[in-house]
């Protein structure tokens, strides 16, 4: 289930097998706007799962600011209690990146210069707790009261906290996606196409969507999803907010080297 950019990377690498999915009986219900992705044109090697963004989810009961909230600079820069982020290199340093006015069409950029105001900006950032395992536990007991998040966790942290909200940042904030993929050299080939083509039959990924807390690529899903998913602003992206994503940057190697700078740097300094 690699995610879009490394797709991308697994493919001009050989590693993915070639088996068409846009071909299988289910492959009429892939929706239209995710059938040509920059990443696997025409479906040649992945059939679409769930998808999603990275805001920052608040507790509006335990944090007062949760309002006030309406950045990554706010996030960075407010001294807030209780906080804890995902541990991501790519989602902490492009939010950073974004944060110091870096737009989504250059996350990927070499100049040092941007990246030093992004470590500026995090030295402030000092979260109670730095891992991307645990978090929504955390979060809806109370022991954090803000959140680097995935949107579909902040779904499923909403299902027990409804007072959570999920924020998306006004500098914009990463769209990603997760695919099925099979690798090259797979000793049950056959069986791994049966289980795509299954899982992209309507029903099924709706019932897969309703158990994550994400949305999905397949048509006609939607009139099976839980009310509270379909309703969840956070899940379903208003129109004003769709404007803010962007895909999740697939960088060069010289870029990939300067975010590991610059995360492990955050992470030494806590």
């Amino acid at each position: 289930m690699p995610s879009d950019y490394m797709v991308e990377q697994m493919i001009g690498l050989n590693l993915l097998q070639e088996i068409d999915v846009a071909s299988f009986p289910n492959g009429k219900y892939i929706a239209p706007e995710f059938m040509d992705v920059y990443f696997d044109p025409g479906r040649k090697f992945t059939g679409p799962y769930m998808y999603g963004t990275t805001g920052i989810a608040c507790n509006t009961k335990l944090e007062p600011e949760c309002a006030n909230i309406k950045s990554w600079k706010d996030l960075f820069t407010g001294n807030f209690d209780k906080v804890n982020t995902l541990k991501d290199q790519v989602e902490i340093v492009s939010a950073a990146l974004r944060a110091t006015g870096v737009p989504a069409s250059d996350l990927c950029t070499t100049d040092k210069e941007k990246y030093i105001a992004a470590e500026e900006i995090l030295a402030g950032f000092k979260p109670d707790v730095i891992d991307s395992d645990g978090g929504n536990e955390r979060m809806i007991t109370g022991q954090a009261h803000i959140r680097t998040s995935w949107n579909g966790d902040t779904h499923r942290m909403k299902m027990e906290n409804p007072d959570i909200i999920f924020i998306y940042p006004s500098e914009g904030l990463n769209f990603w996606s997760d695919h099925m993929a099979i690798p090259v050299g797979a000793p049950n080939l056959d069986n791994a196409k049966i289980f795509i083509n299954w899982l992209m039959d309507p029903a099924n990924m709706a019932a897969a969507s309703n158990f994550s807390g994400y949305n999905n690529a397949i048509t006609g899903s939607d009139a099976l999803m839980n009310d509270e998913l379909k309703n969840d602003p956070g899940v379903i992206v208003p129109e004003e907010s769709k404007a803010l994503l962007s895909p999740i940057p697939n960088c060069g190697e010289e870029a990939r080297e300067l975010y590991t700078q610059v995360f492990t740097t955050w992470l030494d300094s806590q």
